[in-house]
């Protein structure tokens, strides 16, 4: 079942097991119903070192080096699933998270086609590093102002002279908004949605066109040889109005 027919790919999915919505199941579901080619599903790792990293550990806002064998277990799982009922392939991948109380010390970082742990702590450079040697994607997720209200992630942004080459692609839309400041530049890009509940669906997409297989994908990312649209999410189907049941009068006598 491999085509190079265009379809469309959303590579930054949250589900349950960090900080998204819906279980993984449901994830699949809701972009396999719609006709996506490809999703990545990258669920957080925070910091183990610091205050933050522990309290989104404790809250069980992220996967943790225990959890993150059942991750990549369910993500086989659902994978196979997605395939055989709806084409679509499933990347598996994280999101490394250096949360600071400064934004312009924050920074995130997409892996895609992980196969491996890679704890949060230590410099980007490194932890692109350790994401290539699983012969995976390091992405720079968000890296400017994501004209959302929100925990905002300057660091690699503020370094991007530096690390111009330490990434296969820089987010230039990460929901429904276009970054013009990634968009300007000659930096390799990538669109999702950064999607942890349905109603985020509607936002920028990445679109490919070559065949549909995991290596495939990432070498066309790698390569830039993809487009983006901005998608709009069908709207819900209205409820079937059903009417309403007349309330059972029991009929009675009051004579002897």
């Amino acid at each position: 079942m491999k085509t190079r027919k265009r379809f469309l790919g959303d590579f930054h999915v949250h589900s349950n097991l960090s900080d998204g919505r819906l279980p993984i199941p449901e994830v699949i579901d809701l972009f396999g119903k719609l006709g996506f080619g490809v999703i990545a599903i990258t669920d957080h790792i925070a910091e183990s070192h610091t205050y933050i990293g522990k309290a989104a550990a404790y809250l069980n806002q992220v996967l943790t080096r225990e959890t993150f064998p059942k991750y990549m277990e369910l993500l086989k799982e659902e994978g196979e699933r997605a395939w055989k009922q709806y084409g679509m392939l499933v990347i598996p991948g994280f999101e490394l998270s250096k949360n600071s109380i400064s934004n312009h010390r924050s920074a995130h970082i997409l892996g895609l086609g992980i196969t491996e742990y890679v704890e949060a702590d230590g410099d980007p450079v490194d932890l692109a590093a350790a994401i290539h040697n699983q012969g995976a994607l390091a992405v720079a997720a968000h890296p400017v102002n994501t004209r959302k209200i929100e925990k905002q992630t300057y660091h690699l942004w503020d370094r991007r002279e530096e690390l111009a080459n330490t990434f296969d692609a820089w987010e230039v839309a990460s929901g429904p908004y276009l970054f013009d400041e990634v968009l300007e530049t000659s930096l390799p890009k990538i669109a999702s949605s950064d999607l942890h509940k349905p109603s985020q669906m509607t936002s920028y997409k990445t679109v490919l066109e070559c065949e549909r297989h995991p290596e495939a994908i990432l070498e066309a990312v790698r390569k830039q040889q993809i487009s983006f649209e901005f998608y709009r999410a069908p709207a819900p189907k209205p409820a079937v109005e059903r009417p309403i049941a007349r309330p059972r009068v029991a009929s009675f006598s009051l004579a002897g």
